[in-house]
């Protein structure tokens, strides 16, 4: 039973060296001196906010994009105890000793030293030789503007990371298909890609630029496979299932994980939740929560109601009035009812209740048992404290003349009647039988005499006047089709009125809701309106000292200050390896005319090349190119400030394409001899070149060592770019 012991156990293993020597380097060029500067470094002014919120458990919403990046950010704070407690206000502020600044750049820092070795093994999942896949490598290794990039609390080379992870996992995914279709490294390496690219959309929406590429190379990889008489019809059913499942139901479920986590570990009312809507708001520890918990669920007859406007931006109001009237004449001569003032107020006020009241009856209190308001229903709208009643007619609205003024009632005993009928509109009903419901029913208030729409107009335009105290118009608009999101409120606060006295009343409008029925928003309720806000939330785009143009980015014209020391001259600059960026134009543009004569002369039955280098050189610039141009050209198509760090992913690309054009001229263009030994010794010194380039910019990448005014004036290779030189 023990003769296995009398031979040793023997374990043999393949160990790449050039990939274990690429990965080392790619640590220590990202990881050395990681802590340098101690300070907020550009955009870690902007995320440290989000690690922080993190650490609180306090909600936020960003409008840059999915939460993956942001928590993985919060993770490398977690891991390094931080406690949030920094106020991110200011680049160049120095770091307080409870921020684990480490910790906090680690996570992007491995991301960026991963990215050397995943470009070496895409060139060799590509079929080029280990000698282009290390020029690959090497490339991306001294490429300073992706260094400076993965060594601070920021996004991009972890984006760059999930990129390359799933092309390489595709491409493996790819090579094992003719030989292992549905083995356990075919299934590994499909999931992987899935997996990547649901990460990669996960930290930025850029990463759905590769991810559309990869679909749309898995598509056209399938498009052939159904002419492949071989296969059966099962089997191709099968590839087809297997592809959909990786590459779209398990992205979607992650993606949606994602939001989940976010939502779980953020359940703290915060400052940023006031442009979600009350029943989210009500949904968080906190804020709403701690004034809604408990209010009844369905509007009665009689229910004191606070009404806000679901649209919320730029700020979130109440309907709302008080004792003041409109002024008889306005200042540009046009009259007005002389009516009590209906506003919509963004504040929390006494002046923000509201009455729902039975028009056929006087009572202001909900009768036993309550009788519900429902979708279509008519009633009145009461003002808590003045008791006057909501009411719109034919007369111009203050700032909006198109549209109809709107107030409280007062007889004057003139020949201007109350028009004060509103009939219930549910917008997100299930049935026409719908009861109105406290927080989750969406309603428009329509008048029943001019069907005009019960409007916060003022969110889109300007403020009322001194004699408005400046507070947001409100006004009837004529329904239309559609409608907007200004037109749409929702109750609030929300509680049975009991008192039929007007002075208990007040007192009752004053006090807290006191019944206790509780209800919770869904996790896919949350997560469409979270999603909702992330995509159309826009902040203002305001033009930036370093802000640049797409064109800008193609020829380095432009150039990023990320820190400076406050008394000496060292600085860090996002800028790239002009000769890597230089021979990246260029490579592209030779893959581009190469591509072109290629196609012209085989069209003429002419094959300068074999078939087998023509698929080769066509699949690699598929990835390669098509992932620069996927990553790139939208770019032209969006209004928003744009920057040089959002060409990163895009240059990546382009700079492995650079190697599959050296190894293409080399093999096929230089037939000689001595043709390929002087474009060996070009290729050697052109490497040099790039090396040299490193060298010298690695003070501006690294912040150390600090130069001096004369060395930073010879930097300035370009007029265009910002180097910072202090004046003694």
């Amino acid at each position: 039973m023990l003769g296995f012991v009398k031979e040793p156990v023997v374990v043999t293993a393949k160990i790449n060296v050039n990939l274990v020597a690429l990965t080392v380097l790619g640590l220590i060029s990202r990881l050395w001196g990681l802590c340098y500067p101690r300070a907020v470094v550009f955009d870690e002014v902007y995320y440290g906010q989000f690690v922080s919120l993190y650490m609180k458990r306090i909600f936020f919403v960003d409008d840059s994009g999915p939460p993956l990046g942001h928590m993985l950010l919060a993770l490398g704070g977690y891991l390094g105890g931080f406690d949030g407690n920094f106020l991110w206000n200011r680049i160049g502020a120095e770091y307080s000793m409870n921020v684990p600044v480490w910790s906090l750049r680690l996570l992007p820092a491995l991301a960026g030293a991963l990215c050397v070795p995943l470009a070496y093994q895409i060139l060799v999942e590509l079929h080029f030789s280990h000698c282009a896949a290390l020029g690959a490598a090497l490339l991306i290794l001294l490429e300073n503007s992706l260094i400076t990039q993965s060594r601070f609390m920021l996004l991009e080379s972890i984006l760059i990371f999930f990129i390359l992870l799933a092309v390489l996992s595709y491409l493996k995914f790819y090579n094992l298909q003719k030989h292992s279709a549905f083995s356990g490294s075919w299934w590994f390496w499909l999931l992987l890609t899935g997996v990547a690219c649901s990460c990669a959309v996960g930290v930025k929406y850029m990463g759905l630029f590769t991810y559309m590429l990869l679909l749309a190379t898995a598509g056209l990889h399938f498009w052939h496979m159904i002419g492949d008489q071989n296969l059966s019809n099962v089997s191709l059913l099968c590839h087809f299932l297997a592809r959909g499942l990786a590459l779209i139901i398990i992205p979607m479920g992650l993606y949606l994980s994602f939001f989940y986590v976010h939502l779980a570990l953020l359940y703290r009312s915060g400052p940023h939740d006031q442009i979600m809507t009350s029943a989210f708001q009500a949904s968080l520890e906190g804020g709403l929560a701690r004034i809604t918990q408990g209010q009844p669920l369905e509007v009665a007859y009689g229910s004191q109601i606070t009404l806000r406007n679901v649209l919320g931006k730029p700020m979130q109001c109440w309907l709302h009035s008080h004792t003041n009237t409109y002024p008889i004449r306005y200042e540009n001569g046009r009259g007005s009812s002389h009516q009590q003032q209906v506003t919509c107020y963004p504040f929390k006020d006494v002046n923000n209740w509201w009455i729902v009241k039975d028009p056929g009856m006087q009572q202001l209190v909900v009768s036993n048992p309550p009788r519900p308001v429902r979708h279509g229903h008519i009633v009145q709208l009461v003002h808590g404290i003045t008791t006057r009643y909501l009411n719109t007619h034919d007369v111009a609205a203050p700032l909006s003349p198109h549209s109809q003024e709107v107030s409280c009632y007062i007889d004057y005993n003139i020949s201007m009647p109350a028009q004060n009928l509103w009939r219930v509109e549910i917008v997100n009903r299930e049935s026409d039988t719908d009861v109105w419901k406290t927080i989750l029913s969406e309603v428009r208030f329509v008048h029943v005499n001019t069907s005009a729409v019960l409007k916060a107009s003022g969110l889109s335009g300007a403020s009322l006047p001194e004699w408005g105290y400046r507070q947001l118009e409100v006004v009837g608009e004529k329904l239309s089709k559609g409608y907007h999101q200004s037109m749409v409120w929702n109750v609030e606060e929300h509680r049975y009125g009991k008192s039929q006295e007007q002075k208990e009343r007040e007192v009752e409008l004053h006090s807290p809701t006191q019944m206790d029925i509780s209800k919770n928003l869904s996790f896919m309720a949350k997560f469409t309106e979270l999603q909702w806000k992330i995509l159309t939330l826009k902040n203002e785009d305001t033009e930036h000292k370093y802000s640049s143009s797409a064109l800008d980015w193609i020829t380095m014209d432009t150039n990023i200050a990320y820190w400076l020391h406050p008394t000496t001259g060292a600085q860090i600059h996002l800028l790239g390896n002009v000769v890597t960026w230089a021979s990246a134009n260029a490579a592209a543009l030779v893959y581009l005319c190469l591509s072109l004569w290629y196609l012209l002369r085989r069209r003429r039955n002419i094959y300068d090349i074999p078939e087998d280098a023509w698929q080769l050189w066509m699949s690699a610039g598929g990835i390669c190119a098509g992932g620069w141009a996927v990553n790139y050209l939208p770019f032209f198509l969006m209004e928003k400030t744009l920057f040089l760090y959002h060409y990163l992913p895009a240059v990546t690309f382009q700079i492995l394409l650079i190697p599959v054009v050296l190894q293409h001229l080399g093999d096929h263009l230089c037939r000689s001899v001595l043709l390929k030994s002087m474009f060996s010794a070009l290729i050697v010194a052109w490497f040099s070149w790039v090396y040299f380039v490193y060298c010298t910019l690695s003070p501006l990448s690294y912040g150390q060592p600090a130069l001096s005014p004369s060395e930073l004036r010879a930097l300035r290779w370009k007029d265009t770019w910002n180097i910072l030189i202090r004046k003694h």
